[in-house]
Formats: C-alpha cells, sequence, structure tokens
C-alpha cells in the first residue's frame, strides 16, 4: 500500500467505498483533499461520508462491506455508531486468494542468534520459569522466584514466576482444565525457557504427576508444598532447586539460527481507525517475508476475525482449514449468544473512540496482521502447530488471554500494534509494539518499539515499514530488549483461557 502526502486531509482507500479517513480533525465547512465538504465534526481516524448513503445501504470501507446505515447518510457527514448499524458477517469470499511471497533473498540468508534446545527449536530468551499448579501454590511460586532474583547468574535472563486463578473447583476433565495443563505444558517447554519449576500444593484437582507427565525431565523440577513442610520450608527447598537450575541455564550460550525457526505471535489491541491502513498491514508486510523464508506466525484473537472469515478461507491450503475456520466462527457465534452477546459487542470504548464501529470493520484490521500469504492450519487455544506458515490459533480477542495462547503454542516473539496506546509485555516471548501513527510513538516513547505512522504521511510504504518490522523482530530474536522488557511487563499478561465467555 503506498503512503499518503502529509497535506492529505481524508484519503479514501478504495474505488468503491462509501467514506473516506479523516487524517486529520475536520470542521464543518472545510473541504478535503477528495472534494467533500465538511457538515459535521469528524475526529481524526474516523469515516466521513463522501457520497449520498440511503437508510438500509451496506457501508464499504477498503472494498468491504463494514456495516449498514441505519438511517439516511448525506456527504460531508460522520459515519459512526449514531448511524452506521452492525451486519452479518459476509460468508461470501471476496478478495484474492494467497498469492506467493515476494521474492526474499535477502531474507532467506539471515540468521538469529538464538539458544539451540534439546528438541531442535530455538530460543530467543534463556528465562526460568516458577509454575503454580493452582493458585494455592501462586504466594510460594512467587517467593521462590523473588528470592533467586537478585542472585541470577549472568547469562540466564531472569525468572518469572507465572500465577494465574484455576488449578482447582472445576471439574477433573473437559476444557477448562485441560487448557490449563495445555498452557502450563507449553510454557515449561518452550525454547525461551531455560528452566521450569513446578509448584504444587498437593490436593488440587491439577495434580502435578498429571500435568508433567510426558514433559521432558532434564530442565524440570516438581515441589509439592504438603510434603515439603509448608510455606516456608517449600521456599527455602524451592529456591535451591532454582539455583541448581539457574547453574545449567548460565552456561547456555546463543548461536546462529535461520528464520525458518522463528514463531511470531500478532496481536492487537487499542486500535484505532488508522490500525487498518498502517500498522497491520504492515505487520502482514513483515509477516509474508518471514513465511517466505521459511518462518511462521500465528494469527489470533478469533471473535475479532469473524467478519474476514471468508477471505481467510479464500486463502486456506487445503480444504479442512477452510472448513475449521468456519467451524470456529460458527462456535463463536453461538458460544456469544449462549452468554446473552454478540460478537459485535467486542469493539471496545477506545476502538469506537479511535473510530471503529463495527466488528466487521474491526475484523479487516485484524486480519491484515497476517499479510496475503496461505492459511497452513488451524489449532486449538495454545497447541503447537504442526505445519510452519501463517496459523490460525483459536483463542479470545483479549490480549494477554490470546498472547498466552500463542507462547503456549511455541511463540518466541509477540508483534502487538495499537493506535490508542495499549501497554502489553509477555514473559517468556518478548513482545514488540508498534504504532498505528507517528503521534502516539511521540507521546508513548517509553512504550513503543517502532513507528508504523510514517505510511499515513508518506514517508513510506508498507512494504518499506514491514521489512523495518522483520529486522526489529530479527534484533529482538537476538537479544535486543524490547520497551516492555524494559518496563518489567509480563506477570500480570499471563492469563490462561478459563471457561465463559471472554470476547
Amino acid at each position: 500500500m503506498p503512503g499518503h502526502p502529509a497535506s492529505t486531509t481524508a484519503i479514501r482507500l478504495h474505488p468503491d467505498d462509501d467514506v473516506a479517513i479523516a487524517m486529520v480533525d475536520l470542521h464543518p465547512g472545510a473541504e478535503t483533499t477528495g472534494g467533500t465538504k465538511v457538515v459535521e465534526p469528524v475526529p481524526v481516524g474516523h469515516k466521513l461520508a463522501i457520497a449520498e448513503i440511503a437508510a438500509g445501504q451496506r457501508v464499504h470501507k477498503g472494498g468491504h462491506p463494514i456495516g449498514v446505515a441505519t438511517r439516511p447518510i448525506r456527504p460531508g457527514m460522520h459515519v459512526h455508531t449514531q448511524n452506521l448499524g452492525t451486519i452479518e458477517p459476509d460468508d461470501s469470499p471476496h478478495g484474492e486468494p494467497a498469492r506467493p511471497g515476494p521474492v526474499t533473498d535477502r531474507w532467506s540468508r539471515v540468521d538469529f542468534d538464538g539458544f539451540h534446545r534439546a528438541d531442535g527449536r530455538v530460543g530467543t530468551r534463556n528465562h526460568l520459569l516458577v509454575l503454580p499448579s493452582v493458585n494455592c501454590s501462586a504466594t510460594v511460586a512467587r517467593a521462590i522466584a523473588d528470592r533467586l532474583r537478585p542472585h541470577l547468574p549472568a547469562g540466564v535472563d531472569g525468572v518469572w514466576a507465572l500465577t494465574h486463578q484455576s488449578g482447582c473447583g472445576i471439574a477433573a476433565e473437559g476444557p477448562p482444565i485441560e487448557r490449563l495443563r495445555t498452557v502450563l505444558r507449553g510454557y515449561a517447554t518452550h525454547p525461551n525457557t531455560a528452566g521450569v519449576l513446578v509448584v504444587g500444593l498437593g490436593c488440587e484437582v491439577n495434580q502435578l504427576p498429571e500435568l508433567v507427565t510426558g514433559l521432558p525431565t532434564e530442565r524440570l523440577r516438581t515441589l509439592e508444598m504438603q510434603q515439603s513442610g509448608g510455606t516456608a520450608a517449600s521456599i527455602t527447598a524451592g529456591h535451591a532447586t532454582l539455583s541448581e537450575l539457574a547453574e545449567i541455564a548460565a552456561g547456555d550460550r546463543r548461536r546462529p539460527a535461520p528464520l525458518s525457526e522463528l514463531v511470531v505471535g500478532l496481536q492487537c489491541g487499542g486500535s484505532d481507525g488508522f490500525s487498518a491502513i498502517s500498522a497491520n498491514p504492515s505487520l502482514g508486510a513483515a509477516v509474508d517475508l518471514l513465511v517466505a523464508a521459511g518462518g511462521s506466525a500465528l494469527l489470533s484473537e478469533t471473535p475479532e476475525l469473524i467478519g474476514a472469515i471468508a477471505e481467510l478461507q479464500q486463502r486456506a491450503a487445503e480444504d479442512r482449514v477452510s472448513e475449521a475456520l468456519a467451524e470456529r466462527a460458527t462456535w463463536w457465534t453461538r458460544h456469544a449468544a449462549e452468554h446473552g452477546t454478540t460478537l459485535d459487542a467486542n469493539p471496545s470504548p477506545g476502538n469506537l473512540a479511535g473510530g471503529i464501529t463495527t466488528i466487521v470493520e474491526k475484523s479487516i484490521g485484524a486480519a491484515a496482521k497476517g499479510g496475503t500469504t496461505a492459511v497452513t492450519e488451524v489449532v486449538p487455544y495454545g497447541v503447537r502447530p504442526d505445519r510452519r506458515g501463517l496459523v490460525v490459533m483459536d483463542s479470545p480477542g483479549y490480549d494477554p488471554v490470546s498472547a498466552t495462547g500463542q507462547i503456549a503454542a511455541g511463540a518466541q516473539v509477540v508483534c502487538f500494534t495499537t493506535g490508542r496506546g495499549s501497554c502489553f509485555g509477555s514473559v517468556p516471548a518478548p513482545a514488540l509494539k508498534l504504532s498505528t501513527t507517528s503521534e502516539l510513538a511521540r507521546r508513548m516513547p517509553d512504550d513503543i518499539d517502532l513507528d508504523c505512522g510514517t505510511v499515513l504521511t508518506g514517508d513510506e510504504t508498507t512494504a518499506e515499514v514491514g521489512e523495518r518490522i522483520l529486522a526489529a523482530i530479527v534484533a529482538t530474536a537476538s537479544g535486543q530488549p524490547t520497551c516492555s522488557e524494559r518496563l518489567g511487563y509480563g506477570l500480570d499478561e499471563f492469563v490462561p483461557w478459563t471457561e465463559g465467555i471472554t470476547l
């Protein structure tokens, strides 16, 4: 996508569009660069009508139907919640099927420096984790990590107790316990995990033997509080065990690895009207380059993809992938209805303030993070894919829950786009924050790693920003710290998906 001149006041994304996007705050009486006279205030990032729109008529943005007019709309009017209603996602494919990735001789020869693990995967960090099997052991897990932290040997990037609110008070079988175990096992065996201590109370539903059965034991240890003398004794014993793992991890060294060993989690949060124009398609351009070089990316937040399922089906590598996408869309629609809501309830107050009106509109931008390459697989929450390339991992749209699942599924780096200024970080996989506008990058410099707003000013194309994003991914994978790492994010953002409606 080409950039836009800095003098542009509103941009029309597609010839079939009924609306343009305000590049600045538009006031009544002004005339846009497209020749539309503004008749009412339109905030920056919001939609401006550029044609007569009848009540009941579908409204198009970026060539896609995003909603239906609930009343007549004249050119120059603000198009938002007051006159634009939801629309059922279009199940007829539009857009183009997946196309081969770009020529990437440069990126196919690029390596990152990572930690080569016994299972063949490559880590981007060298962390120690303390994982409680149940909320009852969370305090002891934190105390063990806190006691070791000041004494970590060189070569160990950090020690983290990732606590949660589950592990008991649930059935011994079924989705809640299985999802929790999938996440904990994924973190315990993650390539960024240099060693792990799993701490249980002893009487919980999530029993230690069932949790760790089948996991490699070389760098995994367990501790049961009821058999270790209680709180104080367990902290002492856990500290001694974790110290031993730290000495082992201190011997790990980075070595070159090809980009085909990278798995990147794709997230967006605090999205605005520019997300679908700058940061998300730029991240998609980076994904196309990464996939063409043999790497992988995880596209998730399924409720936020609901309006783009048909287009993702067009890009499915096999019929079974297309069918799996359709099944997930049906499940989420039914799941929301069973809990008395709809998927159109997903856009947050911040999304609405930023110019996004409907879930279909949000979906188009969210899907852009996945670029244009084929969807090779659809996997359940937290499950490691069998195939490389662009994979859809099912998850709620809530960022911490979704990112937790992606990391459990093996993502060694997370890329997180934001328009409103979402603050997020994760461990053991570092998170890169990408801003939709340069104004946001200036306003929150401690939180933003890379500015994609140059697409809006015309200084760069999405392809050029995509190259910068992939370069940043490689640098991060090789050890360069991210903003969220410097700020200490990651503990409270560990949120496994629990049963119930989470949109």
